[in-house]
């Protein structure tokens, strides 16, 4: 994504980037925020008290910070994209809530991180929309944060210099996160003992 919507690009195509990245991470958090609200409201429908909870979030990260640390690029995805062709043909605001809304709910694109599954399952196992919201904005927000990688871009050698560094902090990206979600998992589970 960073290489389809940076500051080059966007200036290219005659859309201000800070609007378009704007849009991105309105689109994520509202779409995130939205699901997580439902999935917190079905949550509660199953009534589990508070120990229940905090055990099932502990587990659910735990179970989700092995398989990435594990296993990473293992879970179950589809092979659905966002579209692209969205970039050349539409302003950038459209598409910048286009894809973030697909990509901050995380579940209808290609999944490569068990995280994604987990931020679902915790918002269903908190138990209420407004912390199934809150759950789904924040993991939103960490999906948005990546474009400040490129903010302030001013030419093509400086792009490829930033979108080369990005890529060689996806493995420890990913220890990283995967250390969050064991993080999450110790600190549930010493909460509910």
């Amino acid at each position: 994504m960073l290489a389809s919507i940076n500051p080059l690009g966007e200036r290219a195509r005659g859309n201000r980037w800070g609007m378009t990245i704007a849009a991105f991470t309105v689109g994520a958090v509202g779409a995130a925020a939205a699901l997580g609200a439902v999935l917190g409201g079905a949550g509660a429908v199953a009534g589990l008290r508070e120990p229940q909870r905090l055990t099932a979030i502990g587990a659910v990260a735990l179970v989700a910070g092995a398989v990435d640390l594990v296993a990473p690029g293992t879970v179950p995805t589809s092979r659905r994209q966002v579209n692209e062709r969205w970039v050349g043909a539409l302003r950038g605001w459209v598409y910048g809530v286009g894809f973030g809304a697909q990509l901050g709910v995380g579940v209808v694109t290609v999944v490569t991180s068990a995280l994604v599954y987990a931020w679902v399952a915790a918002a269903v196992l908190v138990g209420s929309a407004p912390a199934g919201a809150g759950v789904g904005a924040a993991f939103a927000l960490g999906r948005a944060a990546p474009f400040a990688l490129v903010r302030g871009v001013s030419g093509p050698a400086e792009l490829r210099a930033r979108l080369r560094a990005a890529l060689r902090w996806g493995g420890p990206g990913r220890v990283g996160a995967a250390g969050a979600s064991l993080a999450v998992a110790a600190g549930c589970l010493v909460a509910r003992w």
